[in-house]
């Protein structure tokens, strides 16, 4: 366990822009690549690390006199992954092949030296290999397996897999039982398929559904300079925010969503020319955002402390930039009404990557990656590149 406070990093809490009545302050920084977190009902912190921190893969703070720093920092765990949430007494972490649980003591403690494995197996090729997951009320937990393989193309070509077997056991969402030990990837069942990497993932309790941010495919004018231009390919495709139903298919590898011309469009791998149509089985987003600025997670806010806009929205963090519009690392908020997206989204949290992104002057200091409401309807943002974890509150 280690007492120092927390390390002062280059981007200060005032740099952060937020809207007018808000406020925010570093809980704690020089954590590590902290990836998702969760806070307990006591307003403890558990963020899971992407790589190790001191030979641990999970880090627990704690704000013993209450000043909003959190002065105990306890690493434990020896695996990384990305996803962390608590659920009936446990706390559930996941590696990039599966996820294990620990069981919580009444004080929102861990017994840190041991653990169970819920689910093992799951493929991981090192890229987009992180595994989220949520659960709804019936104790089903649901964990995102990403595409190692950005367009299911035959390697070395422009060519599509027919048919892309990446699907086989990737590029979708799997259902599994949360309390049920020693379930393999063949245990699972597929619950989505056609989202290429969906690293944001919630279940909304209004809807009582499954939504998810997914990354769009990457560049198209490598191999089809025909149809794109360089700019094309840095506008397009869309990161798109889903609500999910069971069985729903959202259409990678086959199609892409133009947010331009608001169409679902089929990819040049599959005989598209960046104008065909296609896909008319595939679910179309709740909201299109630009692309390539790597939605990390996603939260409905159902807190009390924020003014009532923000009630039921949802926020989005924004783990990379789009170069054509010089914007990136930022969270987002989307408004809802009567359960569905009302309004445009707008920028909520910004100015984390410390420079401007038109004229950068030197690297980016925080890249925005997990969400995490508090017991007091603050808003919590990680931040896997600073390591720094920040409390967003709004007072009247």
């Amino acid at each position: 366990m280690s007492n120092k406070p927390a390390v002062k990093m280059p981007v200060e809490e005032s740099a952060i822009k937020v809207p007018a009545g808000f406020s925010t302050k570093i809980v704690a920084s020089g954590l590590g690549a902290t990836r998702h977190l969760t806070v307990a009902n006591n307003g403890d912190i558990y963020a899971k690390l992407s790589k190790f921190k001191d030979g641990k893969g999970i880090v627990h703070l704690r704000d013993t006199n209450k000043d909003g720093v959190a002065d105990e920092t306890n690493y434990f765990g020896d695996f990384v992954g990305t996803g962390i949430q608590i659920q009936n007494g446990f706390l559930y972490a996941s590696s990039n092949t599966g996820v294990n649980r620990f069981k919580m003591n009444d004080k929102w403690e861990v017994d840190k030296a041991h653990y169970e494995n819920i689910v093992s197996g799951l493929i991981d090729k090192g890229r987009d290999n992180a595994k989220p997951f949520v659960f709804d009320r019936q104790s089903n937990m649901y964990v995102t397996i990403g595409s190692w393989n950005d367009a299911c193309r035959v390697p070395g070509t422009g060519q599509g897999m027919v048919p892309c077997t990446v699907l086989d056991s990737a590029g979708g969402i799997w259902k599994f039982k949360a309390d049920q030990l020693g379930q393999k990837f063949q245990d699972g069942k597929r619950y989505i398929t056609g989202l290429k990497n969906a690293v944001g993932i919630t279940w909304n309790t209004k809807t009582n559904t499954l939504f998810a941010t997914s990354h769009g495919r990457g560049f198209f004018h490598d191999f089809y300079p025909q149809y794109y231009t360089s700019k094309q390919s840095a506008e397009i495709p869309a990161e798109c925010l889903y609500e999910i139903h069971e069985g729903d298919d959202a259409g990678w590898p086959i199609i892409y969503y133009d947010q331009f011309q608001n169409k679902k469009i089929l990819a040049p791998e599959y005989g598209g020319d960046g104008k065909k149509t296609a896909g008319e089985k595939a679910i179309n987003p709740k909201v299109a955002f630009p692309a390539h600025l790597g939605p990390n997670d996603v939260l409905f806010y159902t807190g009390n402390q924020f003014p009532a806009k923000y009630k039921n929205g949802a926020f989005v963090a924004f783990h990379g930039q789009n170069s054509e519009l010089k914007k990136g690392y930022f969270v987002a908020f989307v408004p809802f009404v009567n359960n569905k997206p009302s309004g445009k989204w707008e920028v909520f949290a910004d100015n984390f990557s410390g420079i401007d992104l038109a004229k950068p002057t030197g690297p980016v200091q925080h890249r925005p990656c997990g969400l995490a409401q508090g017991p007091d309807g603050s808003l919590y943002v990680a931040d896997d590149l600073g390591g720094t974890i920040f409390k967003i509150s709004y007072k009247k």
